[in-house]
């Protein structure tokens, strides 16, 4: 069974300054980093487009995030409902998708077909692979705004 579920913008809390900075904890951790559990979301730019989901345990490891809306309106990828279990919640309202990022010389990309979904009110996450979407794993990147 899966779930549709539409991006949603960062929450305030997520990012305000003074209450400190979030921390995730991964569920399941990342394909290929499994000694790293614990990050912390980094904005980046002012706009709140741009985080750095930053290892707690080794900060020079991290990789450049951002929520898919403001460059993909009518992304809204089926979450399989395992995922909603391993992230103990069921409501596809509380939860945050980011896409990982490169960023390259010529065209920076997104990966749309495996994002990370966050859990707003645990703060647990885990990258999920949306296997038969057909969503790329390079979206070009344009602001539709």
């Amino acid at each position: 069974m899966t779930t549709r579920t539409m991006s949603r913008p960062i929450e305030a809390t997520m990012t305000d300054p003074s209450l400190g900075l979030p921390t995730i904890s991964m569920a399941v951790p990342m394909p290929g980093f499994p000694a790293h559990k614990e990050f912390v979301l980094v904005r980046l730019n002012d706009d709140g487009l741009l985080y750095a989901l930053t290892s707690l345990d080794n900060p020079e490891l991290r990789f450049l995030v951002a929520p898919p809306e403001p460059f993909f309106p009518e992304y809204a990828p089926e979450i399989d409902e395992s995922v909603f279990a391993a992230l103990n919640t069921k409501d596809p309202d509380r939860v945050l998708l980011l896409t990982v990022i490169t960023a390259g010389k010529e065209e920076t990309t997104a990966n749309l077909l495996a994002p990370i979904v966050v859990d707003r009110d645990s703060m647990r996450a885990m990258q999920t692979v949306l296997t038969g979407s057909g969503y790329p794993v390079r979206a070009i990147m344009n602001r539709s705004y």
